[in-house]
């Protein structure tokens, strides 16, 4: 039996499940997510034997327990994951490529040395050194960008991990080992620092593309903020010059109210109140919260509806200091606002022309609760619960930056149409 490749796969399939459970956001707890890593180190360990020492001169027995084994690491990786997307199988392809690199260097210590405990040492210091580093330095970020919804699709990236992959085991395991060949070592090694440097430069196209898309929608919600501040700072000015008018006149008509009064044309006097109370009621500046940002936000939202001739029943309570980020919350009110305006405007019927908005955000709790009329079908993706959008695939990502939204924040996200209404609904409790 060949000790020394039986012990080095072990190590590497250990380190695999290790890289896989700390780069994924668990699906399950924290028990049954071990355990399922377990059991999947123990199928790739026993399929191991099968092609190191039940079959080892059999390459179709290799060809085949490798496919198997690429399956069971890849399928982990999804299945425990709370995304199951295109994310989840580039960081699975990624695990496979950096424990490879890890025994790839085993390899060569064993070619260059011969001795077997050293190898397996230094192997293991290789697959925990890169191990280590990956976790202080790149799975902050990697865990950010798994998140978000920068890059809808990750099929393409995909691909660089697949070839990586397919060269590693054609160079230096199949058909012929470095065992077999030690003279190719340099060149593996070579091939290992240039899948490094690749996965430096992929991180780095990811980062900027987040960022990129990032300031996008802060220039929008800063956008949409300055309009908001604007369009009140108009208001105030108005209101400030017809209240200054109206103070102007009001001598005249305390001179009027004296007059009819004497006369006892009370009915004449009511008109006059009624007037001065409609100017006052005109020209009152409506605050729909204390928070500065979502103020002009729905602001502008507000406006947005009266020019489109629709009602809006808005019930805010929104504190000024906010538990979560402001500038995501403004996004994901501005998204789902503007969906249920563009749902109902080519409505005629005046009473389906409306849109119940109730936003609570506090210290304890967040609830957004949105009500429109919908009289078209609506089909809901399978995977994420999420209305899909028939404009293509470019169109639908304000979903899915509110589905984001709310798996960061740990809140749950629910969507129906029943009877005419479409609904859609956001609780966090902190």
């Amino acid at each position: 039996m060949d000790y020394f490749r039986n012990i080095s796969y072990m190590i590497s399939h250990l380190f695999l499940m290790l890289f896989i459970y700390l780069f994924v956001t668990h699906r399950y707890t924290k028990r049954k997510t071990v355990g399922i890593c377990f059991s999947s180190f123990f199928a790739l360990s026993i399929t191991d034997c099968l092609k190191l020492n039940v079959f080892p001169d059999s390459e179709v027995c290799y060809l085949f327990v490798t496919i198997f084994q690429i399956f069971v690491t890849q399928f982990t990786g999804i299945f425990i994951s709370k995304t199951r997307d295109s994310k989840v199988l580039f960081m699975g392809l990624t695990a496979s490529n950096y424990v490879i690199a890890g025994s790839v260097v085993s390899a060569v210590f064993y070619v260059s040395t011969g001795n077997a405990l050293f190898s397996l040492i230094g192997g293991a210091v290789v697959h925990l050194s890169i191990l280590l580093f990956l976790h202080f330095r790149i799975r902050e970020i990697w865990l950010q960008c798994y998140e978000k919804e920068a890059m809808k699709e990750w099929w393409e990236l995909c691909l660089i991990p697949v070839f990586f992959y397919c060269g590693f085991s054609f160079l230096a395991f199949f058909p012929h080992t470095l065992y077999e060949y030690p003279d190719i070592s340099l060149g593996v090694i070579i091939f290992v620092i240039t899948m490094f440097v690749s996965y430096v430069v992929v991180f780095r196209y990811v980062e900027s593309e987040s960022n990129r898309t990032g300031i996008y929608w802060k220039n929008v919600l800063f956008e949409a903020y300055i309009k908001g501040l604007e369009g009140q700072y108009s208001l105030v000015e108005q209101s400030e010059k017809n209240l200054k008018i109206l103070r102007h006149d009001m001598r005249h008509y305390s001179s009027m109210i004296d007059s009819l009064l004497m006369q006892g044309e009370y009915a004449e006097i009511k008109k006059i109140t009624e007037y001065i109370n409609g100017v006052t009621d005109e020209n009152k500046v409506v605050r729909y919260c204390e928070n500065l940002l979502m103020q002009s936000v729905l602001y502008e939202i507000m406006e947005k509806a009266r020019s489109l001739e629709i009602t809006v029943h808005l019930d805010a309570e929104i504190q000024k200091e906010l538990p979560v980020n402001e500038f995501e919350l403004a996004a994901v009110l501005a998204n789902l606002l503007e969906n249920a305006l563009i749902g109902v405007k080519e409505f005629k019927e005046k009473e389906k022309r409306s849109v119940d908005a109730k936003l609570h955000c506090t210290g304890e709790h967040l609830l957004i609760q949105i009500k429109n009329a919908c009289e078209k079908e609506v089909i809901f993706d399978p995977r994420t619960g999420l209305p899909k959008s028939k404009n293509g695939r470019d169109h639908g990502l304000g979903m899915q930056s509110v589905s984001a939204f709310s798996d960061k924040i740990g809140g749950n996200l629910g969507c129906f149409c029943e009877k005419g209404v479409f609904s859609i609904i956001v609780f966090a409790k902190f």
